[in-house]
């Protein structure tokens, strides 16, 4: 397990420590990144004022990506639904070809 370590990350001019091991600093980095990209848009935008305004703009804005990412767009009950339909149509076509063997 890598040691846990303080990482000194910037975000609209702001500096944190965040605490991580070795194998999640570039994950980390790449989030700061992109959190600080949309927190600097939103701000850019000028319909919202003040930083903690924008950090809730920002994560609500990141928790819908986030979820419709996740879904897909699609409703995932009627996804599942047709794959297993799938296997049932799947697995009766091969129990019809192995009898002709």
């Amino acid at each position: 397990m890598s040691e846990v370590k303080g990482v000194d990350v910037n975000i609209m001019g702001r500096e944190f420590k965040v605490s991580c091991t070795d194998d999640e600093r570039e994950g980390l980095l790449t989030a700061v990144s992109y959190l600080d990209k949309k927190m600097r848009d939103i701000r850019d935008n000028g319909k919202v004022i003040g930083v903690e305004r924008i950090a809730i703009m920002a994560a609500l804005n990141l928790a819908h990506e986030l979820l419709t990412t996740r879904s897909g767009g699609v409703n995932l009950g009627d996804a599942r639904k047709r794959v297993l339909d799938m296997q049932k149509q799947i697995d009766t076509a091969i129990a019809e070809q192995n009898n002709l063997f």
